[in-house]
């Protein structure tokens, strides 16, 4: 009712100022010598059509305004004429009210979106979206992280972090996790991958994600060799300790009784003498092994690389087996530093460079070594320890870590398999590889 009335009674108002401006330009047009009247009679009528248009027309006209800013998505504007006497405050209330909760429903719209982006993005899972093209797009901060070593967004050019990964992302199937190998920092690893299919805007793509479990099969696979050197050096122990103390008494009597007389007693004395020294090579055998049961406790601290690596090439130079054999030292940046065990990791490649010198040595080629350390795309650090001896074949680059394996004649099978124990304490990675010059490259990644 008052929307009606007061549009009415300004209907009704310029509609009266009209009739009175048109009776004042009729009369001056009548009556001699009113030519000015005439033309002021004139302009008051026009202006007055002209207000009567604009209160006709003006509600249609910021009501237009007021949808187009609503199909544009523009929920800033309100209804500006509650308050100009047009008779529209009701509409203009029901309209900015309407207006209102869209405005905060949009806003809530965008809490939830930014929570849900956030979720995703910080998700410990690395997310790859494929869409029907074969476009990928790395879609978390984990994928970031991740997949830093290829250029392009084509399935292909994920082909940098292995055949096997890049076919998982090329293949439509959906099905259940499946394991894949997969090339992070140039080290091989092993990666879960699971594909689903969803809506985003008008197609549907396949959101890929992608974790790496490389870390948790070693935990397992190291737990197990321990429980494994763990009972079987507790069983042995426990079998050869009264057997070395017996060969021991036995090799006491029977020097007693060997006078030089009895060959036959010689004889037995020469045998169980041979006894007693087995039955300790044994003991000392399981007393070594019994160390890779124990998983390392590191220490780590930083430390600048440059420093510690000239260390270390001191003590190489200065051991037995690095007579005669180069050893180069690269160290980039030069300001690198490590977050690390100094210690163990000490020990550890002073080994690799030692195993690296001896198999170098008997090769043929002057024998020589390296040391290189370098900052991976990822952000962590790179020790590869090469050398140029005869390498390792293919087949068993693997078994090299495995404890009791060994290809040295007088190896034990401790040295690598500690390394590996040590450097996934660290929660790093170590390969073994072809070097440059044809021999041995052990790759660590920490």
């Amino acid at each position: 009712m008052g929307f009606r009335s007061g549009f009415l009674l300004g209907l009704l108002g310029w509609v009266g100022l009209l009739l009175l401006a048109g009776t004042a330009f009729l009369w001056a047009m009548t009556t001699d010598g009113l030519g000015a009247v005439r033309l002021v009679a004139a302009l008051a009528c026009v202006a007055v059509v002209a207000g009567l248009w604009n209160h006709v027309r003006r509600t249609n006209v910021e009501l237009v305004r007021f949808l187009d800013a609503l199909r544009f998505g523009d929920f800033s504007h309100n209804f500006a004429l509650a308050e100009q006497g047009s008779g529209f405050a009701e509409v203009a209330e029901a309209l900015n009210q309407s207006i209102g909760k869209m405005r905060d429903e949009r806003q809530k719209l965008s809490d939830v979106n930014r929570f849900y982006e956030a979720v995703l993005d910080d998700a410990p899972t690395a997310l790859l979206v494929v869409d029907s093209e074969g476009r990928v797009e790395l879609g978390n901060k984990a994928a970031r992280r991740l997949l830093v070593r290829h250029r392009g967004v084509r399935v292909e050019d994920f082909r940098e972090y292995g055949e096997a990964f890049a076919n998982s992302l090329g293949d439509s199937s959906v099905g259940r996790p499946r394991l894949v190998p997969l090339m992070v920092d140039g080290v091989p690893q092993t990666a879960m991958v699971s594909a689903a299919v969803v809506h985003r805007l008008a197609g549907l793509v396949r959101v890929v994600a992608v974790q790496p479990i490389q870390s948790e099969l070693n935990a397992v696979e190291i737990a197990a060799q321990s429980d494994l050197i763990r009972v079987l050096t507790h069983e042995i122990m426990n079998s050869m300790t009264p057997v070395t103390s017996l060969a021991h008494t036995a090799v006491n009597l029977v020097a007693r009784a060997d006078r030089g007389e009895d060959r036959d007693v010689a004889d037995a004395r020469s045998a169980i003498e041979a006894v007693a020294r087995r039955a300790d090579g044994v003991m000392q055998f399981v007393q070594t092994y019994r160390q890779i049961s124990r998983s390392p406790k590191i220490n780590p601290r930083e430390f600048q690389v440059r420093a510690w690596a000239e260390e270390l090439a001191a003590m190489f130079r200065a051991s037995d087996v690095a007579a005669g054999v180069d050893l180069a030292v690269h160290v980039d940046p030069p300001s690198l530093s490590l977050d690390a065990d100094p210690d163990l990791l000490f020990q550890v490649l002073l080994n690799l460079l030692r195993n690296g010198a001896e198999a170098a040595s008997v090769h043929g080629a002057p024998p020589a070594v390296s040391l290189v350390f370098s900052r991976t795309k990822g952000g962590r650090t790179s020790i590869e320890v090469g050398d140029n001896g005869p390498g390792v074949p293919p087949a068993l680059r693997q078994d090299v870590f495995l404890p009791f394996f060994t290809t040295k004649e007088k190896g034990t099978g401790v040295g690598l398999s500690l390394a590996r124990q040590v450097v996934l304490a660290h929660h790093g990675s170590i390969a073994l590889e072809s070097s440059r010059a044809g021999g041995a490259l052990f790759r660590i990644v920490i």
